[in-house]
Order: structure tokens, then sequence, then C-alpha cells
């Protein structure tokens, strides 16, 4: 099994994602992350989603994806063709920064920033990969911590003759 992100290009409609979803789901794969934006095209929106699978099975599922009314195009990568990041938000106790400077120290080593201190907690953000919010994570869990969350993947592509050429084609069709 090989990590793919997917970007799926489409029209706002309503039930679009509910159709994307059940492409996955009728093919028994799961999916690790999904995000969605506008994209630098007006009207045209992108998903982006994480999976794990195989070459062959991620060829027709991106195939698949094109069938579906509204879709455009989707595009499927490995790690290596993509720049990527996911946010993480971690909700502390405010009394953990009371003992030194131990988790001020774990804060700045891990190259996160304190966004928000309240009376009773302080939140933290961390934008990397998947790995680097988790070492976080882990961390903070042995100080203590109250809540977590982790956005999906928001991942642009590193080979873009092919990307920009589709995406050009596109504005050239909304535009007549």
């Amino acid at each position: 099994m090989t990590e793919y992100t997917i970007s799926i290009f489409s029209e706002n409609k309503v039930g679009i994602l509910s159709r994307v979803v059940s492409v996955f789901t009728r093919r028994y794969i799961n999916i690790e992350s999904i995000n969605s934006s506008k994209s630098s095209i007006k009207d045209i929106y992108r998903y982006t989603i994480v999976v794990n699978t195989t070459e062959v099975m991620i060829k027709k599922l991106c195939a698949q994806l094109e069938k579906q009314i509204d879709i455009l195009k989707a595009f499927y990568y490995e790690k290596n063709e993509i720049v990527y990041q996911e946010i993480a938000l971690y909700k502390v106790p405010t009394h953990i920064f009371n003992n030194g400077d131990t988790v001020e120290q774990l804060v700045r080593s891990h190259n996160a920033r304190i966004i928000s201190i309240e009376p009773d907690y302080i939140v933290i953000e961390k934008t990397g990969h998947k790995e680097e919010t988790d070492i976080l994570l882990a961390a903070l869990q042995e100080i203590g911590i109250y809540e977590f969350v982790r956005s999906g993947r928001v991942a642009i592509s590193k080979p873009m003759e092919q990307l920009n050429r589709y995406l050009e084609s596109i504005q050239l069709e909304n535009a007549n």
C-alpha cells in the first residue's frame, strides 16, 4: 500500500462531497484526510483527499471520480510529488506553564506557537506533517491536554505543467 494524495476539481454543487465519498466507500478505501476549498479558478473547487491503496486501485478510483457529474478532473500524487502541510491545535491547561519553562521549551522546539491565552487553557498551533503534529501531541499528553484537532492535508503538486495546462483549458472553456 502506498499513500496517495488526490486532488479533485469540481463545480460547487450540492451533493458532490457525498458522491465523492461514496466512490471510496464502494471500493472499500478508507479516507485518511479530506479538505475542501476554492481553487485558483473562479467557481471551481478542490477536494484534497489522502488514501492508502495500490497504484492500480488509485487509477481506477480517479477514473471513477471523473465519471461523476460536476467533477471536472482528478489527479493523484505520491508524497514526493507534492508540497503539503496540516495544521493542528492543542488546548492545554494554563497551569502546566507554571512549572518552569518546560512547556515553553517544548512549544519552541516543535516550532509551534501560542495563539490564545485564557484563564483556564492555552491554545497552541503547530503546522507541519502529520508525523510532526503527532510527536507534539504525544509530548503534550504526558504533561496534560484538554483537546486536540488536526486539519486535513493541504497540498500543491510539484509537477505543475500537467495541472496548469488543465486549469488553463478550464478557464478558456469558462470564458467562452
